[in-house]
This record gives C-alpha cells, sequence and structure tokens, in this order.
C-alpha cells in the first residue's frame, strides 16, 4: 500500500523518484521546511567529525523543520568532497528523547537502500510517507559502512548528532549512540510535498548572528527559529547562517564568501519569494586584526560591502526573489571592535537604510542597540561577547521583522 500511495503521489505531482541533482532546483511540488549552509571538513568552532568522517559508524541527526506537508523527502551534500561517499542505508522518524526515534521509515534512492553521493554534488531521497506537522522535530539516521574520509558538513549545528559504531539505522531506543557532536554532517536540507506552485519559501542568509552562536544546542532559539514560530507553518523557514562568514572573502573555517554560496544556498532552493540578508561584520573586524584561517588583505572599506550587497541583491532579482536587508548589529566591545571599523559599519547601516536598493529594511542596528550608547549591544540581549545575542535578542530579532514584508 506504501508504494502504490507513493507511486500515486509521483504521477500526481510530476516527480521523479530520486533525482541525483547538481543543486535543489525548483522542483515541481517540493519546497524546503529546513535547510542548512554546508562547508568544506575541518576543525571548526566546536570539536566535530568532518575531517575523520565516517566507517562503519551510524549518525543520527535532529532537525526541526519550519513547515509541515504529507511527504517528505531528504537531501544529503558532498559539495565540498573529493570523492563519492557511499551511503548504506538511512531512515527518518520522529525525534524522541536524545537519540530515541518513533515512527521509523526506511528513506531509499531510486528505490534502494543505499545510494553514492557524488564528489561535488548532491543527491535527495525517494518520497518518504511520513506526514509532519509545522515546528516538529524529525531524526535522520544515516549508516556509512565504507570509511568516508572528509565530509561536507555545517559546523555550529548548536542541534545534538549522536554516532555508533556499527549500523543501527533501524534503532528506536537510541542506546548504541553513545557518541554526540553539535554539527550535522551531509544533510544539507529536508523538504516536503507541496501541490501549490506558489513561491512561500523565506530564507535567511548570514554568519554566525544568523546561524545562531550563543544559543544553547537544542532549544532553537536562533532568529530564524524564532521567525518559524511566529508564522506557525504558513511558509517555510530556512537558515543559510554560516558562523564567521564573510561577504567578500572565503575561509577555511566559514565556508565561502556570501557571494558565492548565494546561487546554492539562495537561488537554488525550491520555492523561495524571500531572503533577508544579515552580512558584513566579519569582514569589518576580520580586516582589523590578524585572524586564523583569514587571509591577509587591505582594511576594507564601506563602497566595497555595499558592492558586495549590490551583487546579492542583483542575483536574488534575476531569480525574481523579494530581498530584505538587515542593518549590521552593534559591536563595541567585541574582541575585533575598532573605531575605524566602527564608522564602517555606520556607513553601511546608512547606506542599508537609506539607499532604496533593498525591498525592504529590518533595521536590527536599533533594535539590538543599548538605550545609554546605540554603538553597544543591548546587554539584556547580549551573550557577554558584546557580539553575539542571546535567547531574548533573537526573540527580539525575529519580533522586529515584519510579516507583511516577506
Amino acid at each position: 500500500m506504501r508504494r502504490k500511495t507513493l507511486l500515486t503521489l509521483v504521477t500526481v505531482f510530476g516527480l521523479v523518484a530520486s533525482p541525483v541533482v547538481a543543486s535543489a532546483g525548483q522542483s515541481g511540488g517540493w519546497e524546503g521546511t529546513w535547510a542548512t549552509a554546508v562547508h568544506e571538513a575541518n576543525e571548526g568552532f566546536v570539536p566535530n567529525w568532518s575531517v575523520e568522517g565516517f566507517a562503519n559508524q551510524t549518525v543520527r541527526q535532529v532537525v526541526r523543520v519550519s513547515q509541515g506537508g504529507p511527504a517528505i523527502r531528504i537531501q544529503l551534500s558532498n559539495r565540498y568532497g573529493s570523492s563519492p561517499i557511499a551511503i548504506t542505508g538511512a531512515t527518518i522518524g520522529r525525534a524522541g528523547t536524545g537519540a530515541a526515534v518513533s515512527d521509523l521509515r526506511p528513506l531509499s534512492f531510486n528505490f534502494k537502500k543505499s545510494a553514492v553521493v557524488p564528489a561535488g554534488g548532491q543527491i535527495a531521497s525517494d518520497i518518504a510517507l511520513l506526514p509532519v506537522r509545522p515546528l516538529e522535530s524529525l531524526t535522520v539516521t544515516l549508516y556509512f559502512a565504507k570509511p568516508t574520509g572528509p565530509v561536507t558538513y555545517h559546523g555550529l549545528g548548536l542541534a545534538t548528532a549522536y554516532r555508533a559504531a556499527g549500523d543501527h539505522q533501524n534503532d528506536l531506543d537510541g542506546t548504541a549512540f553513545t557518541e554526540k557532536s553539535e554539527s550535522w554532517y551531509l544533510l544539507s536540507g529536508v523538504q516536503v510535498l507541496d501541490p501549490s506552485p506558489q513561491r512561500d519559501v523565506v530564507v535567511a542568509f548570514g554568519d554566525s548572528i544568523t546561524d545562531g552562536a550563543g544559543i544553547a544546542a537544542d532549544t532553537n532559539d536562533r532568529y530564524p527559529d524564532e521567525l518559524a514560530e511566529r508564522v506557525r507553518g504558513r511558509f517555510g523557514v530556512l537558515n543559510q547562517g554560516i558562523g564567521g562568514n564573510q561577504v567578500l572573502t572565503d575561509t577555511d573555517f566559514a565556508g565561502e564568501a556570501a557571494v558565492k554560496r548565494f546561487k546554492a544556498d539562495v537561488l537554488d532552493q525550491p520555492k523561495v519569494r524571500t531572503v533577508i540578508i544579515l552580512e558584513g561584520i566579519n569582514d569589518i573586524g576580520m580586516s582589523d586584526i590578524e585572524f586564523p584561517g583569514v587571509p591577509p588583505r587591505p582594511l576594507v572599506t564601506p563602497q566595497q560591502l555595499i558592492d558586495g550587497h549590490r551583487t546579492l541583491i542583483r542575483q536574488a532579482r534575476a531569480k525574481g526573489l523579494r530581498v530584505i536587508g538587515a542593518t549590521l548589529l552593534p559591536y563595541k566591545g567585541a574582541a575585533y571592535y575598532t573605531e575605524r571599523g566602527e564608522k564602517v559599519r555606520d556607513e553601511v547601516n546608512n547606506w542599508i537604510r537609506t539607499s532604496g536598493e533593498y525591498d525592504a529594511v529590518v533595521d536590527w542596528d536599533k533594535v539590538m542597540a543599548d538605550p545609554n550608547d546605540a554603538d553597544l549591544m543591548n546587554p539584556a540581549y547580549d551573550i557577554g561577547d558584546r557580539l553575539h545575542p542571546n535567547a531574548a535578542g533573537y526573540h527580539a530579532m525575529a519580533a522586529a521583522i515584519d510579516l507583511n514584508a516577506l
């Protein structure tokens, strides 16, 4: 019965069961409910398994979706891999306590249990008949029988991933998963089936402040999480932030420059209507000090950052997307703060506010400022490093977004 229903869905929505794709594309019927921006294997901000990879091990990863749907599929990315990676088996289910899972479903790829993710590419699973609700947490489990080598991943996941020796993809209680990490591995997207051709997905694109640096793991307190809670499944919200990311410069630890990764992380996502862009503070701060993994370069200028933002705007407009610009948050007192950098931030923010080049603006600079010093982050919103918001700060950021502008 399940296979018959799956074939019916394929027929009705005109879907190929398991397309192997170079990018997500504008696939008919599919739209994002969860995503993460991947980058190459590295040591990262927190300990992770990306460099060593996996061999005869099972990895169980938890994600919280933003919108619901009658069926689901996952995407696995090997974008930064130099060799193909074999997936021996995979399952998906509803997340329980810790690594426990319920309503487990096998995942297939072109109706086969195993698959190979090509070097530099990605694949999508077949349709999984697991109806999901908005804001529900799901668990994706991948078994790697053969050594993978380094794996494409997302470093600052802030959601617990679990690892077990051997094949435990079908375990329900999760007791075999004794190792933990806070990153996502190969898993780059979860999509739900939607018959409507309407674009109704919003992408949050940015650096560590979009990524959620500063929150506790498994709390779902990032600003895109809070935005998803505000809209309660009326549209999808995808978080494509990378901690440490910059508009103009590639780094070893924080991915390709925003102007390079924008296509894969935003434009190639299906049914996107709006992107919120919050990028630039790392370009400023990391050009003012020496920072590991960042190539030496001249001090960044306001015009260079404005030109970078204009590149993003042009790319988005060419795909028919609505583009919302976010002002850069106060950062006085942060480790890489300088008075020169503050002047650059002020000029870039003034351009975002007044140029009219963005379709709309969310003025997080003003929302997050200390009432007594506009260059400081409000202590009520600060984790203590004068740069990253706490949970209350991320909540305030989401609350400041005009839903009518989306």
